[in-house]
């Protein structure tokens, strides 16, 4: 797999398998500021937790890095990763982010390690199926839900992991995700999650979910 630039100048990846590139062609960087870091406010946290399923190239989560180096925050980020890619492909995909970089530069050395510790944080990686991995309960300030769309890659957008994820977040902690699928998002609200609708970069609607209640059952 070949980078390819994305509108914002930024390199995203074509899986051939899926059928898809990991991020729009509007922009890998953008889409993880303005859906993931911002809309699950956690560009405004002083303790973020992530929760991310589609680690991927690792975007969002560098994204998310800078803004806490650049607050003096602590980072602590916990992904589900199904399929890790190689070493030598992710070195190729570099970000202007100063200091994000600095670390993923570290990380890089020690890929595909399950956890990274730093004096900025942490960085810990479950590799599966989210839907078979058991995630941590109450733990999560934010949610990143960025795999494959539910059209190639239904799993993760399924009833019983969308439950797990609510579970996995704080009370009025917030789910983010590009799809507006019209079954996801009526599976996201029978998760327990207060569904809202913002607009989209690129398309007319991004989600996201609020954790404001107890999730059903």
């Amino acid at each position: 797999m070949e980078p390819i630039l994305t509108q914002d100048g930024t390199p995203t990846l074509f899986h051939p398998r899926y059928g898809e590139a990991y991020h729009p062609r509007q922009g890998a960087l953008l889409q993880a500021r303005r859906l993931y870091l911002e809309k699950t406010l956690t560009h405004l946290h002083p303790a973020p937790r992530v929760l991310e399923v589609g680690l991927g190239l690792l975007v969002n989560f560098r994204v998310t890095l800078e803004s806490t180096l650049g607050r003096g925050v602590y980072l602590r980020y916990l992904a589900v990763e199904r399929e890790p890619l190689p070493r030598e492909v992710l070195a190729r995909v570099r970000l202007p982010l100063p200091r994000a970089e600095e670390v993923f530069a570290e990380i890089l050395k020690g890929w595909p390690n399950a956890c990274f510790l730093g004096p900025w944080g942490e960085l810990r990686i479950l590799f599966g199926e989210v839907e078979a991995l058991e995630l941590p309960q109450d733990w999560a300030t934010a949610v990143y839900l960025d795999p494959f769309s539910p059209r190639v890659n239904p799993g993760p957008w399924s009833l019983p992991v969308l439950k797990g994820l609510h579970r996995a977040l704080r009370r009025g902690g917030r789910l983010a995700t590009y799809s507006a699928q019209g079954v996801f998002r009526r599976a996201l609200k029978e998760a327990g999650f207060a569904l809202h609708r913002v607009p989209g970069v690129g398309k007319r609607e991004w989600t996201v979910g609020i954790a404001l209640k107890p999730p059903p059952g």
